[in-house]
């Protein structure tokens, strides 16, 4: 399968990164900050040596990964000015995204409700009434101008984001009838902090082309304790579920590309040591 990493969990030195790829022969490229920069906001110059570096050494750009529509709430709306700043980023993304020859440009969802649909009494008590209905605005003029550019957007699974499962991250799509011009981004391991089982739940919520891009780490997470612990790749609570996971990737043909997200560092915040520790596990299971 075609397997990358976003760059800048190595590293913000996109050359450095660019070495380490070839050393554990990774070929695409997910750009999310390089230097103090992120992606959307790089000069021309800076936009033209990211090129040159990526093309020159065999990197293609799978997904541009700016946090488009993150920290927005149920209370914005559509044409404020938050949605407006996100919009205009959203706007230089796909921009960069024509110049990189990425196919995927990534969006994220407003902060989490945390009940969003109930029934026996939780829909008068327990439910955040209007927030789904409110986020569907705030997203469809993104739709609209991904469908204008020709590009794909995707949208992740995140922790406190309002899709933060497989399943929602369907919802969305089907609520805006944006198949195709949306797809998931689905990082399974930000699934378990909802309790959504990676493989075959959350999986079989993305079977019929809803999935775009895949990020993969391993994690435990504790809920009642609102802790979260990035694990060493297999010795989290994924860490049963990836070789199921990339055997129906491959049987199903997914020929998108698989992301591995360098977070894990093993107590001494060296995530360059991390991602050496994590790496050939990720490889042993997708490659």
């Amino acid at each position: 399968m075609k397997l990358g990493v976003i760059c800048d969990g190595i590293s913000r030195d996109l050359a450095h990164v660019v070495d380490v790829m070839d050393e554990f022969g990774l070929e695409y490229a997910e750009i999310q900050f390089v230097g103090e920069t992120e992606v959307g906001d790089f000069s021309p110059e800076e936009l033209r040596e990211i090129d040159s570096l990526l093309r020159g050494r065999g990197k293609p750009v799978s997904c541009l990964s700016r946090h488009v529509f993150a920290g927005m709430t149920a209370a914005n709306r559509p044409g404020d000015a938050l949605h407006t700043t996100h919009m205009d980023a959203l706007k230089r993304v796909i921009d960069t995204a024509h110049v990189l020859g990425s196919p995927l440009v990534r969006i994220m969802t407003p902060k989490k409700e945390q009940i969003l649909w109930g029934h026996n009494g939780a829909e008068v008590w327990n439910v955040a009434h209007g927030a789904w209905n409110a986020m569907l605005p705030l997203i469809a003029p993104a739709i609209d101008l991904a469908r204008d550019a020709g590009v794909t957007l995707v949208v992740e699974t995140g922790n406190g984001t309002m899709v933060n499962s497989a399943f929602t991250a369907r919802k969305l799509i089907d609520d805006l009838d944006a198949k195709g011009v949306l797809k998931v981004l689905w990082d399974p391991a930000n699934n378990c902090w909802c309790h959504e089982r990676a493989f075959p739940d959350g999986y079989d919520e993305l079977r019929g082309g809803y999935l775009g891009h895949v990020h993969i780490k391993d994690v435990t997470v504790d809920t009642p304790r609102a802790t979260l612990r990035v694990e060493r790749m297999g010795e989290g609570q994924l860490a049963e579920q990836f070789q199921p996971l990339a055997d129906a990737m491959r049987a199903d043909g997914y020929d998108g590309v698989i992301s591995f997200e360098s977070v894990y560092h093993p107590g001494n915040g060296d995530f360059e040591q991390g991602f050496r520790q994590c790496i050939g596990r990720f490889k042993a299971h997708f490659s």
